[in-house]
């Protein structure tokens, strides 16, 4: 997967101060690209020691081009020394989101927990349904979690996310099951829409109030 640079004639993009060139994918994208299965069982202080820094401000902003990306699949880029899950959500799993009987289930179906933006104090936990974003960090005790999206009636299992180390569970929108070791769901960071299919990670316009520092547990 690579970043494109979200114009017609290549160019490429620029920060919001319209002076200094959006890194490449190549410094800032992890080459995951998933339609079923989800990243391995590895735990974020690894994919910390791919930058080189491990710095806060390392790779602060991320632009991530979404027209490859098709229904149902999910990428994994990197931000700030984090493995960013970005998921295009199905209208069929959009629909199991919104059910009642999965709110039950789930520990802060509300997203009252401080662990993401305003924009995503919703059912979808993002700024438009169709594009999840999230960090990819089991909030118990840091591994990644893998991506299930199939739903499974064995085990009422609605599609979303398993955490290989203890257990935890999350759904689509990375909101935690109840009964799981983790206590929040997943954190997500700061971004904004672009474009219909240009994402940054790491901007603050959308919610400049919003402190990813502060968040409950990552």
């Amino acid at each position: 997967m690579t970043t494109q640079d979200g114009t017609a004639d290549g160019v490429a993009p620029h920060n919001a101060d319209g002076k200094e060139p959006a890194r490449r994918d190549s410094l800032t994208l992890l080459t995951v690209a998933t339609a079923t299965l989800g990243a391995g069982a590895f735990v974020w202080p690894f994919l910390d020691s791919l930058n080189g820094t491990g710095g806060e401000t390392a790779d602060a902003v991320v632009d991530v081009d979404l027209t490859p990306l098709a229904p149902g699949q999910q990428i994994v880029v990197v931000w700030r020394g984090k493995p960013v899950f970005i998921v295009r959500r199905t209208p069929e799993a959009l629909r199991r989101l919104q059910d009642a009987a999965l709110a039950q289930r789930l520990r802060d179906p509300e997203s009252r927990q401080y662990q993401q933006p305003k924009f995503a104090e919703n059912w979808h936990r993002s700024a438009v349904p169709e594009y999840g974003v999230m960090v990819g960090v089991c909030t118990h005790l840091g591994c990644v979690p893998r991506y299930r999206p199939a739903p499974e009636a064995s085990d009422r299992w609605p599609g979303g996310y398993a955490c290989p180390c203890h257990g935890s569970r999350f759904d689509l929108a990375g909101r935690v099951f109840t009964g799981a070791p983790a206590p929040y769901n997943l954190p997500v960071p700061p971004y904004a829409m672009r474009g219909p299919t240009l994402l940054r990670i790491g901007a603050d316009d959308a919610d400049p109030a919003f402190d990813f520092s502060a968040i409950r547990q990552i």
